[in-house]
Protein backbone atom coordinates (compact mmCIF):
# COMPACT_ATOMS: atom_id res chain seq x y z
CA UNK A 1 0.00 0.00 0.00
CA UNK A 2 2.89 2.45 0.95
CA UNK A 3 4.25 2.23 -2.63
CA UNK A 4 0.72 2.71 -4.09
CA UNK A 5 0.51 6.07 -1.74
CA UNK A 6 4.06 6.82 -2.95
CA UNK A 7 3.06 6.41 -6.47
CA UNK A 8 -0.26 8.43 -5.86
CA UNK A 9 2.58 11.89 -4.34
CA UNK A 10 4.40 11.44 -7.96
CA UNK A 11 1.52 11.90 -10.48
CA UNK A 12 -0.67 14.10 -8.23
CA UNK A 13 2.67 16.60 -7.65
CA UNK A 14 4.00 16.32 -11.35
CA UNK A 15 3.09 19.37 -12.45
CA UNK A 16 4.36 21.48 -9.76
CA UNK A 17 7.81 19.08 -9.30
CA UNK A 18 11.44 21.20 -9.50
CA UNK A 19 9.39 24.49 -8.92
CA UNK A 20 11.00 25.99 -5.65
CA UNK A 21 8.16 27.08 -3.33
CA UNK A 22 8.36 29.97 -1.28
CA UNK A 23 10.00 29.91 2.74
CA UNK A 24 6.73 28.72 5.08
CA UNK A 25 5.97 31.98 7.23
CA UNK A 26 4.49 32.19 10.55
CA UNK A 27 1.44 34.41 11.28
CA UNK A 28 -0.49 35.23 13.67
CA UNK A 29 -4.69 35.69 13.92
CA UNK A 30 -7.35 37.27 17.11
CA UNK A 31 -9.71 34.84 17.48
CA UNK A 32 -12.10 34.67 20.59
CA UNK A 33 -9.94 36.79 22.77
CA UNK A 34 -7.00 34.17 22.15
CA UNK A 35 -3.72 35.47 19.71
CA UNK A 36 -3.33 31.82 17.52
CA UNK A 37 0.04 31.29 15.62
CA UNK A 38 -0.09 29.54 12.57
CA UNK A 39 2.50 28.41 9.85
CA UNK A 40 1.07 29.05 6.02
CA UNK A 41 3.37 27.96 3.13
CA UNK A 42 1.98 27.65 -0.62
CA UNK A 43 -0.92 28.80 -2.76
CA UNK A 44 -4.17 27.22 -3.86
CA UNK A 45 -6.84 24.82 -2.09
CA UNK A 46 -6.77 25.83 2.12
CA UNK A 47 -6.07 23.06 4.01
CA UNK A 48 -5.82 23.46 7.83
CA UNK A 49 -3.94 21.22 9.69
CA UNK A 50 -4.49 20.45 13.80
CA UNK A 51 -2.32 18.99 15.62
CA UNK A 52 -2.31 16.57 18.69
CA UNK A 53 -1.86 16.98 22.52
CA UNK A 54 0.84 17.82 23.59
CA UNK A 55 1.58 19.18 19.97
CA UNK A 56 1.56 22.51 17.95
CA UNK A 57 2.34 23.21 14.12
CA UNK A 58 5.58 21.45 14.04
CA UNK A 59 3.81 17.58 14.75
CA UNK A 60 2.90 18.66 10.99
CA UNK A 61 6.47 19.36 9.73
CA UNK A 62 7.11 16.13 7.87
CA UNK A 63 3.58 16.86 5.50
CA UNK A 64 4.28 20.58 4.69
CA UNK A 65 6.71 20.49 1.67
CA UNK A 66 4.30 17.80 0.19
CA UNK A 67 0.89 19.39 0.75
CA UNK A 68 2.28 22.65 -0.29
CA UNK A 69 3.83 22.24 -3.51
CA UNK A 70 0.23 22.47 -4.98
CA UNK A 71 -1.95 23.42 -1.88
CA UNK A 72 -1.95 26.29 0.58
CA UNK A 73 -0.95 24.44 4.07
CA UNK A 74 -1.89 25.93 7.09
CA UNK A 75 -1.02 24.79 10.50
CA UNK A 76 -2.61 26.12 13.40
CA UNK A 77 -1.70 26.27 16.92
CA UNK A 78 -4.42 26.06 19.47
CA UNK A 79 -5.47 27.92 22.29
CA UNK A 80 -2.14 27.50 25.22
CA UNK A 81 -0.27 25.07 22.69
CA UNK A 82 2.58 26.65 21.15
CA UNK A 83 5.23 28.93 22.27
CA UNK A 84 2.87 31.92 22.76
CA UNK A 85 2.33 32.95 26.44
CA UNK A 86 -1.43 32.05 28.13
CA UNK A 87 -2.97 35.21 28.79
CA UNK A 88 -5.10 33.38 31.73
CA UNK A 89 -4.32 30.69 33.66
CA UNK A 90 -5.65 27.73 31.02
CA UNK A 91 -9.44 27.44 32.42
CA UNK A 92 -10.66 27.25 29.58
CA UNK A 93 -8.62 24.31 27.78
CA UNK A 94 -11.46 22.35 26.49
CA UNK A 95 -12.28 20.56 23.35
CA UNK A 96 -15.37 22.78 23.27
CA UNK A 97 -13.18 26.05 23.31
CA UNK A 98 -10.92 24.67 20.01
CA UNK A 99 -13.35 23.89 18.15
CA UNK A 100 -14.73 27.15 18.79
CA UNK A 101 -11.28 29.19 18.44
CA UNK A 102 -10.67 26.52 15.22
CA UNK A 103 -14.45 27.81 14.04
CA UNK A 104 -13.27 31.60 14.17
CA UNK A 105 -9.45 30.94 12.87
CA UNK A 106 -11.14 29.47 9.76
CA UNK A 107 -13.59 32.55 9.01
CA UNK A 108 -10.82 34.88 9.91
CA UNK A 109 -8.74 33.55 7.06
CA UNK A 110 -11.52 34.69 4.89
CA UNK A 111 -10.95 31.65 2.22
CA UNK A 112 -14.21 29.74 2.03
CA UNK A 113 -14.42 26.48 2.66
CA UNK A 114 -11.62 24.48 3.72
CA UNK A 115 -10.24 21.16 4.06
CA UNK A 116 -9.46 20.07 7.81
CA UNK A 117 -6.46 17.33 8.54
CA UNK A 118 -6.21 16.40 11.92
CA UNK A 119 -4.54 14.12 13.93
CA UNK A 120 -6.09 12.16 17.39
CA UNK A 121 -6.84 15.60 19.66
CA UNK A 122 -6.85 17.42 16.65
CA UNK A 123 -9.02 14.90 14.65
CA UNK A 124 -11.27 15.38 17.94
CA UNK A 125 -11.42 19.45 17.52
CA UNK A 126 -12.00 19.16 13.81
CA UNK A 127 -14.98 16.62 14.17
CA UNK A 128 -16.75 19.10 16.87
CA UNK A 129 -15.56 22.20 14.41
CA UNK A 130 -17.49 20.64 11.30
CA UNK A 131 -20.50 19.14 13.50
CA UNK A 132 -20.89 22.97 14.36
CA UNK A 133 -19.78 24.89 11.53
CA UNK A 134 -20.66 22.77 8.66
CA UNK A 135 -20.50 25.57 6.56
CA UNK A 136 -16.73 26.16 6.83
CA UNK A 137 -15.56 22.53 5.93
CA UNK A 138 -15.48 20.66 2.16
CA UNK A 139 -13.50 18.23 3.81
CA UNK A 140 -12.63 15.90 6.53
CA UNK A 141 -9.43 14.39 6.82
CA UNK A 142 -8.87 12.62 10.26
CA UNK A 143 -6.67 9.83 11.41
CA UNK A 144 -7.24 8.42 14.75
CA UNK A 145 -9.90 10.82 16.26
CA UNK A 146 -9.43 10.99 20.23
CA UNK A 147 -13.03 10.96 20.29
CA UNK A 148 -16.05 8.64 21.43
CA UNK A 149 -19.17 10.15 22.42
CA UNK A 150 -21.01 8.59 19.56
CA UNK A 151 -20.35 5.39 20.60
CA UNK A 152 -23.22 3.68 21.94
CA UNK A 153 -22.40 0.01 21.47
CA UNK A 154 -22.35 -0.81 25.39
CA UNK A 155 -19.16 -3.37 24.94
CA UNK A 156 -17.03 -1.07 22.64
CA UNK A 157 -17.61 2.06 24.82
CA UNK A 158 -16.42 0.18 27.80
CA UNK A 159 -13.93 -1.12 26.22
CA UNK A 160 -12.63 2.28 24.84
CA UNK A 161 -13.19 3.81 28.24
CA UNK A 162 -11.02 1.02 29.90
CA UNK A 163 -8.19 1.38 26.93
CA UNK A 164 -7.97 4.92 27.22
CA UNK A 165 -7.71 5.28 31.36
CA UNK A 166 -4.39 1.78 31.07
CA UNK A 167 -2.97 4.13 28.08
CA UNK A 168 -3.10 8.12 30.03
CA UNK A 169 -2.80 6.37 33.42
CA UNK A 170 1.26 6.27 33.52
CA UNK A 171 1.19 9.80 31.94
CA UNK A 172 -1.04 11.06 34.16
CA UNK A 173 0.37 10.09 37.21
CA UNK A 174 3.90 11.31 35.97
CA UNK A 175 2.38 15.42 35.17
CA UNK A 176 1.00 15.23 38.30
CA UNK A 177 4.60 13.92 40.27
CA UNK A 178 5.57 17.15 38.49
CA UNK A 179 7.50 15.53 35.86
CA UNK A 180 5.83 17.16 33.11
CA UNK A 181 8.50 16.44 30.55
CA UNK A 182 8.88 12.86 31.27
CA UNK A 183 5.06 12.78 30.77
CA UNK A 184 5.24 14.06 27.53
CA UNK A 185 8.39 11.78 26.10
CA UNK A 186 5.91 9.24 27.59
CA UNK A 187 2.93 9.91 25.16
CA UNK A 188 4.18 8.44 21.99
CA UNK A 189 4.90 5.07 23.79
CA UNK A 190 1.78 4.89 25.40
CA UNK A 191 -0.36 5.84 22.62
CA UNK A 192 1.39 3.19 20.84
CA UNK A 193 2.07 0.92 22.69
CA UNK A 194 5.32 0.01 22.10
CA UNK A 195 8.16 1.33 24.45
CA UNK A 196 10.80 3.11 22.97
CA UNK A 197 8.01 5.29 20.37
CA UNK A 198 9.24 8.54 21.29
CA UNK A 199 12.88 7.83 20.30
CA UNK A 200 12.29 6.91 16.72
CA UNK A 201 10.02 10.20 16.16
CA UNK A 202 11.54 13.50 14.07
CA UNK A 203 13.53 15.48 15.86
CA UNK A 204 10.48 18.46 15.29
CA UNK A 205 7.85 15.93 16.84
CA UNK A 206 9.97 15.27 19.56
CA UNK A 207 11.15 19.43 20.33
CA UNK A 208 6.67 19.90 19.93
CA UNK A 209 5.92 17.25 22.27
CA UNK A 210 8.43 18.54 24.96
CA UNK A 211 7.80 22.16 24.45
CA UNK A 212 4.17 21.51 25.27
CA UNK A 213 4.42 19.75 27.95
CA UNK A 214 2.93 22.66 30.26
CA UNK A 215 -0.62 21.51 29.21
CA UNK A 216 -0.67 18.73 31.70
CA UNK A 217 -1.00 21.15 34.10
CA UNK A 218 -4.76 21.77 32.65
CA UNK A 219 -5.62 19.31 29.80
CA UNK A 220 -6.51 16.32 32.29
CA UNK A 221 -8.51 18.27 34.62
CA UNK A 222 -10.61 19.64 31.22
CA UNK A 223 -14.13 19.48 30.70
CA UNK A 224 -15.38 16.66 28.84
CA UNK A 225 -15.95 17.05 25.23
CA UNK A 226 -19.66 18.05 23.44
CA UNK A 227 -21.90 15.10 23.54
CA UNK A 228 -21.76 14.90 19.44
CA UNK A 229 -23.72 11.79 18.63
CA UNK A 230 -23.67 9.59 16.03
CA UNK A 231 -26.88 11.06 13.85
CA UNK A 232 -25.28 14.81 14.14
CA UNK A 233 -22.06 13.00 12.24
CA UNK A 234 -24.47 11.79 10.32
CA UNK A 235 -25.20 15.18 9.27
CA UNK A 236 -22.29 16.29 7.96
CA UNK A 237 -22.16 16.96 4.09
CA UNK A 238 -18.20 17.36 3.86
CA UNK A 239 -16.41 14.73 1.81
CA UNK A 240 -14.70 13.01 4.50
CA UNK A 241 -11.90 10.32 5.08
CA UNK A 242 -11.05 8.33 8.46
CA UNK A 243 -8.05 6.65 8.72
CA UNK A 244 -6.30 4.25 11.32
CA UNK A 245 -3.75 2.05 12.00
CA UNK A 246 -4.36 -1.92 11.67
CA UNK A 247 -2.22 -2.30 14.69
CA UNK A 248 -3.53 0.85 16.86
CA UNK A 249 -4.88 0.59 20.30
CA UNK A 250 -8.40 -0.11 20.75
CA UNK A 251 -9.50 3.34 21.81
CA UNK A 252 -8.66 4.80 18.29
CA UNK A 253 -9.62 1.86 16.55
CA UNK A 254 -13.28 2.06 17.99
CA UNK A 255 -13.68 5.79 17.58
CA UNK A 256 -12.46 5.71 14.13
CA UNK A 257 -14.51 2.67 12.81
CA UNK A 258 -17.92 4.02 14.63
CA UNK A 259 -17.07 7.50 13.49
CA UNK A 260 -17.17 5.70 10.03
CA UNK A 261 -20.18 3.83 10.60
CA UNK A 262 -21.99 6.99 11.54
CA UNK A 263 -21.09 9.21 8.59
CA UNK A 264 -22.54 6.95 5.59
CA UNK A 265 -20.64 8.84 2.45
CA UNK A 266 -17.33 8.68 4.41
CA UNK A 267 -14.20 6.54 3.62
CA UNK A 268 -12.53 4.01 5.81
CA UNK A 269 -8.56 3.78 5.62
CA UNK A 270 -6.80 0.98 7.39
CA UNK A 271 -2.93 1.67 7.41
CA UNK A 272 -1.15 -1.86 7.06
CA UNK A 273 1.23 -2.37 10.60
CA UNK A 274 0.09 1.63 11.49
CA UNK A 275 -0.09 2.72 15.09
CA UNK A 276 -1.14 6.31 16.35
CA UNK A 277 1.64 7.89 15.46
CA UNK A 278 2.01 6.97 11.94
CA UNK A 279 1.75 10.21 10.71
CA UNK A 280 4.91 11.36 11.89
CA UNK A 281 6.93 8.27 11.38
CA UNK A 282 5.57 8.05 7.91
CA UNK A 283 4.45 11.37 6.56
CA UNK A 284 5.06 10.76 2.61
CA UNK A 285 2.68 8.07 2.94
CA UNK A 286 0.61 10.47 4.90
CA UNK A 287 0.61 13.13 2.06
CA UNK A 288 -0.22 10.57 -0.78
CA UNK A 289 -3.20 9.47 1.38
CA UNK A 290 -4.09 13.11 1.38
CA UNK A 291 -3.40 14.19 -1.42
CA UNK A 292 -5.21 11.59 -3.28
CA UNK A 293 -8.53 12.54 -1.03
CA UNK A 294 -7.62 16.44 -2.00
CA UNK A 295 -7.71 15.32 -5.88
CA UNK A 296 -10.79 13.18 -5.28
Amino acid sequence: MRKLLLVAVAVLMGSTAGQAQPAPTLAKIEVNGASLIYETQGQGTPVVFVHGSPGDHRSWEGEREGIAQGHRFIAVDLRYFGAAPWTDDGAKFSIATHADDLAAFIAGLKVGQVTLVGWSYGAAVALVAAVQHPELVGGLFLYEPALTTFVTDAADAKLATDDRKDMLAPVIAAAKAGDLEGAARMVPDRVTGEPGTFATLPAAVQASLIDNARIFKVSFSAPPAPKITCEQLGEVKARVVIARGQDTRAFYRIAAETAHRCMPGSRLIVVPHARHVWPAQDPAAFDAALLAFLGG
